[in-house]
Order: C-alpha cells, then structure tokens, then sequence
C-alpha cells in the first residue's frame, strides 16, 4: 500500500503550458530526426558517411552546450527556446528549398544537422531547466515522464510513421511541415507564464554576478566538487559513448540485414515508441517500490542487453524486441537521473550544469558513432554486440553504485520549494 505522501503531486497550470508548448516542438523534431537518415540513405550507401548523421547531430553539444547553459541562465528561459525554434525554422526553410530544387548533397544535410543541433542545446537547456521552476521536487518524476511520453508520441507515433509514408509520396511534404511546427513552437514559447523564466532563481540568489566567460567553469566545478554527481557523470558518459557506436548505423542494419523495406522505418520505429510510453508511465511506479537507485541499476542492465540481442539475432523480431526493452529501460533511467539532477543542482546553475553534463556526455558520442560507424564497415551487428557487451561489464561493476543513489525528494539543495516561488496555486499537494 502506498501511503498519502508517496501520491503524486499535482503538476499544475504552468507545466500543463509548458508541456504544450513542448510537443510543438517534438513534432518538428520527430520529422526532423525521421528525415534525417532516411534523406541519408538516398544520397549514401557508405555506413561511414551514414554514421555521420549521428555524429554531427550530436557534435554541437561537444561545443555549444556550456555557452548555451550560460545562456540559459542569464536571460528569461522562454526567450531561450523562441530563438531556437526560431532559428530551426529558418534551416527547415533552407533544407526543403535545398531538396526541392535538387542541389541536397550530404554536405549540405551534415551541415544542416550541425546547425540544428547547436539549437538543439539552447532548447534542451531552457525546457529541462523550466521544469524545477514550476514543480515541486516530488512531482519532478512524474512531470519528466510526461515531457519524455509527450516526446515519444509526437516524434514516433504520429511523426516517425508521417514522415516516411510521405517521403514515398515527396521529400518536401513533411520538410515542409516543419517550417510551420517550428514557427507555432516560438509563439508558444513566448506565451509562457512569467514563473517559467527562472528569474526567480535569480532574484534570490547571492551568488555574485560574474563574467559571462568566466562561467564557463562554474557547471564543471559544481559536478566535479559533488563525488556522487561526479561518479555518475563518468558512468553516464561510458554508456552513452556504448550506445551510440551500437545504434549509429541503425538504420543500415535495418534496410540491409533485416531487409525492412524503407516506407516501414516509421512503422518498425513504433515498437521502441510503445516501449519508451510503457517506460513512462511505470517510471515513478518502479520508484516507489524499489527506489530510484536500485529502479537505475536494474534498467541500465536491460538496455545493454537488449542491445546484445539486436546484434546476436539478426532478425526484424528480434530488433523490435531489443529496440522495446532498450526504449523502455532508457526512458526510466532518463526521467529518474534527470529528477535525481534537477533535484541536486541550485536552480539559478541548471542551464550551466546542464550544459556542461551533456557537453562530456553528449559530446564524446560522435565519437562512438564514427567507431560504430567503422565497427560496421566489418560486420553490420559487430557494433550491437561489442557496444552491448562493454557497457553491460560497466553496469555491472557500478551496480552497487547505482543502488545507493538516492530519490529526488530525499536531496535538498538549498532552493525555496516551488509552492514558495509560486503562492498562486501552481503546486497542489494530495
């Protein structure tokens, strides 16, 4: 029986608008990340240049992720993601000019990508760090696993099975789309509630104001003066380097060894869609009955497992299978480790250690994706198999780690609780 305190929080107003404004802009994404590939396949066979659609999608973080979380936390955070938006829907126009006219070449999709991509680290900053300024701690659960739902029914439900029917029809309809998606993503964004800035973070803050140059450090110092954060950053960052060289040529492998016909991308997409939504919903259920840590250890386990069966069986079954238990065991250890991060990090530093946690993080899977990228050269599978086994050794020497981290809740860093910030309601206790 689970007690009255344990009962999820009421979310709010405030996050019911900004969990709107987010699914405008997970449906420009999920075409967005859609086309990508499949516009990479018609312009490439070469498993190498193909990996560079991963890369460069993710190489920005490498570069942009710190002066973007400056950025997040020096202006109004509702500006932030208007002008990445904004931004993306200018490179939307450019790509269906470029694919409409015939001069698309995969120099022009990597750099296209790039540009996206550096966006793409003003946006993440903003929204995740919105999130503590408008929902109580232990509500961030909960609120996490509706963003991470949210972006996994617009981007594969109804984006990724839109997108590739429509690319048999013409490459320019669902580009076309996104220039609209992204333009309605900005006004949203700018028709946010004033508690979503994270002003008030500021505003009561005695941290001194500083050079913006010289808060390039600031979200390095926090993590590496925090051993628990410290640990978990390097772990973090060792499985996703695993992943990304296993699942860089994931489409490749699909067309090629599972011969998966190209309109059915979408469609085969859908199986790690209803595994994430599972994953979602039973996030804050695992929680309560085993804790978050024991809830991490166990579901970082499953995924690179499930990424061994992929490579093992070479089968279309055996990839929707492994692609279900992968999605849904990453998308609980992702709402957990980042309610675990919202809950330790002082709100006026969410954008600068955000942006240097995805910069280590995010940063090195270029790097895995170009290892997969020649891993694949030799054999299509290797890359599942070599990627799934190393970061199942990994999970297995921290799993005692794991289980000691703790839940949101129980971590306290020194921040008014929200219902403080917010007097006017946003935050219901049951």
């Amino acid at each position: 029986m689970v007690d009255k305190a344990a009962r999820k929080p009421r979310l709010g107003g405030a996050f019911a608008n900004v969990f709107v404004s987010n699914l405008a802009t997970n449906l420009g994404d999920g075409v967005a990340r859609t086309a990508a590939p499949l516009l990479a396949v018609r312009l490439t066979t070469d498993p190498l240049l193909i990996s560079g659609i991963a890369a460069l999608a993710l190489l920005p973080w490498l570069f942009f992720a710190i002066p973007a979380g400056i950025l997040v936390d020096r202006i109004d955070r509702r500006v932030a993601l208007g002008l990445a938006n904004g931004v993306r829907a200018v490179l939307a126009v450019a790509l269906v000019t470029l694919a409409a006219t015939g001069s698309l070449t995969i120099w022009w999709l990597y750099l296209v990508i790039f540009v996206y991509g550096a966006c793409e680290t003003v946006y993440d900053g903003a929204i995740r760090a919105m999130i503590p300024s408008i929902v109580a701690k232990p509500g961030l659960p909960s609120a996490n696993s509706r963003i991470e739902a949210g972006e996994l029914i617009l981007q594969n439900f109804l984006a990724a099975p839109f997108t590739s029917l429509l690319f048999a029809v013409a490459v320019v309809i669902p580009l076309g789309v996104n220039v609209g998606v992204y333009a309605l993503a900005v006004i949203l964004a700018l028709l946010l509630p004033k508690v979503a800035s994270g002003k008030q973070f500021t505003d009561v803050s005695t941290e001194p104001r500083t050079k913006w140059y010289r808060q390039f450090v600031d979200g390095y110092r926090f993590i590496v003066a925090n051993r628990m954060l410290r640990t978990l950053w390097f772990f973090s960052t060792f499985v996703g380097l695993c992943f990304s060289a296993a699942t860089a040529g994931f489409v490749l492998f699909l067309f090629q060894r599972d011969g998966l016909p190209q309109p059915l991308f979408g469609v085969f997409m859908l199986s790690g869609a209803i595994g994430g939504i599972l994953g979602s919903v039973a996030a804050s259920w695992f929680k309560a009955r085993w804790g978050a840590g024991l809830t991490m250890a166990i579901m970082n386990l499953v995924s690179c497992l499930a990424l061994i069966l992929i490579g093992a069986i070479p089968t279309i079954w055996a990839a929707a299978i492994g692609f279900f238990f992968t999605s849904a065991a990453v998308l609980i250890w992702n709402v957990l480790v980042m309610s675990l991060r919202q809950s330790i990090i002082p709100g006026r530093m969410l954008g600068r250690v955000h942006g240097t946690w995805r910069t280590l993080l995010w940063g090195t899977m270029p790097l895995g994706s170009v290892i997969g990228g020649f891993l694949g050269r030799v054999d299509l599978a290797l890359p599942f198999l070599l990627g799934g086994a190393a970061s199942t050794v990994v999970g297995i020497l921290f799993f005692r780690f794991l289980m000691t981290l703790p839940n949101p809740e129980d971590v306290d860093n020194g921040d008014r609780p929200s219902t403080e910030l917010s007097p006017t309601g946003l935050i219901i206790e049951d």
